[in-house]
């Protein structure tokens, strides 16, 4: 049987273990700590045969040189030649080839295959020179067969490790590239839907207005205020024009953004879809102006569509309220089982990893940065994100003139 105890106890220290390693990899600098000490604590074991030799030091001087060595390694980010120019040191004076393995990874990770190739012949050059004079030691290759056998897989290896995780950073650095700019077409994109939308309902005022001024210049007849009503409507006429001129190039079709009146239609084809949807909206919410309804449907839509993505089957709870001159709109769906917290580039309700079962559901991780925008645009703010068990998006903006 298994020891319970020290079973939990493994788990643990796997799940620090693995915390550690997360945290490390987002402060370069303790990773450049962590693996200084590792170099040294590799290289200590060398101590002992260090002091017996004829170099002059004892144990504790040994170990200083070992460690002033291994501090190199702090720079291997910024001047990884200076690590690597140090382990040649050690290698020439003390034959110590455990610095080079960490100095030619440096090389090949954070300079590129043309510096590990480059290093890699420099060590290999240097340590055969060493080879062929008086005092190599045997234990690192008595023949030219054992010491080609012994020097070159450690640094072909290292390198060749070092470029390959170079090339890993080069594709993250451009996924990461490729998800701002989508995040940046996003936003472009909703900017595009709401001047669509600043044309379809500021342009039908300005079209009444018109009309209404030239009525009224009919009705005054030969008034002083016909002339008024006259200038009034063509201001009108104008001011249409000038828009229809702005945003006749918008490169969005379609119709306009419907409105609160859209929202049961939304609740009931996500409920269609597997994921049923709890809706309230405030009566006074149906009197806001076209645009924030408009911002109010463009939320509720994009966070209905991610929770269906995100988490299937999950309840989705939308609130719609109006409190004083502030419309609050709040969308809330459980995280499925085993989600964990949602990644900062989530796209809209729902953690970024895997839905029902297991499967990753596709995701440009754009839909929270147009949500954002369009919330902004009418001079609100946007928050979304993991909070107690659920995928929480708020929205809190003016409400406005209630009409």
């Amino acid at each position: 049987m298994y020891d319970l105890p020290a079973a939990e106890a493994l788990r643990k220290a796997a799940a620090a273990a693995r915390r550690l390693a997360r945290r490390c990899a987002r402060e370069p600098r303790a990773l450049d700590v962590l693996t200084a000490l590792a170099c040294l604590a590799l290289m200590a074991l060398d101590v002992p045969g260090l002091a017996a030799q004829d170099n002059s030091l004892n144990g504790v001087m040994a170990a200083l040189v070992l460690a002033a060595g291994a501090s190199s390694l702090l720079l291997r980010r910024a001047v990884p030649w200076v690590p690597f120019l140090v382990a040649l040191v050690l290698l020439g004076w003390l034959h110590e080839l455990t610095l080079a393995q960490f100095a030619l990874y440096s090389l090949g990770r954070y300079r590129g295959r043309l510096a590990g190739a480059v290093g890699v012949v420099a060590y290999i050059s240097f340590a055969y020179v060493m080879f062929t004079l008086p005092g190599w030691p045997v234990h690192r290759g008595d023949t030219l067969s054992e010491f080609l056998s012994l020097v070159v897989p450690i640094g072909v290896l290292a390198a060749g490790v070092g470029v390959a995780a170079n090339r890993q950073d080069l594709v993250r650095e451009l996924q990461a590239q490729r998800a701002a700019t989508q995040a940046l077409e996003a936003v472009q994109q909703e900017r595009l839907r709401i001047a669509r939308d600043v044309h379809d309902f500021v342009g039908r005022e300005l079209t009444l207005l018109s009309v209404r001024s030239q009525v009224l210049a009919r009705r005054a007849g030969a008034t002083p205020y016909a002339a008024g009503f006259d200038e009034l409507s063509e201001t009108a006429r104008s001011a249409h024009r000038m828009l229809n001129e702005i945003i006749v190039q918008r490169g969005v079709d379609g119709a306009p953004t419907p409105g609160l009146e859209a929202l049961p239609e939304l609740a009931a084809a996500s409920g269609r879809a597997g994921s049923p949807v709890e809706l309230l909206v405030d009566g006074a919410a149906y009197r806001l102006s076209p645009l924030r309804q408009a911002a109010v449907h463009r939320v509720v839509q994009e966070c209905l569509t991610n929770a269906a993505k995100h988490a299937p089957g999950e309840l989705v709870e939308v609130r719609v309220q109006v409190a004083g001159d502030r419309l609050g709109v709040r969308v809330r769906n459980a995280l499925p089982t085993g989600a964990g917290t949602a990644s900062p580039g989530a796209a809209g309700v729902g953690p970024a990893g895997a839905g029902a079962g297991g499967v990753v559901p596709v995701s440009a991780g754009i839909g929270t940065a147009g949500m954002a925008e369009r919330v902004r645009a009418v001079g609100g703010t946007f928050v979304a994100g993991p909070r107690g068990g659920a995928y929480v998006v708020e929205a809190d903006l003016p409400s406005g003139d209630l009409t």
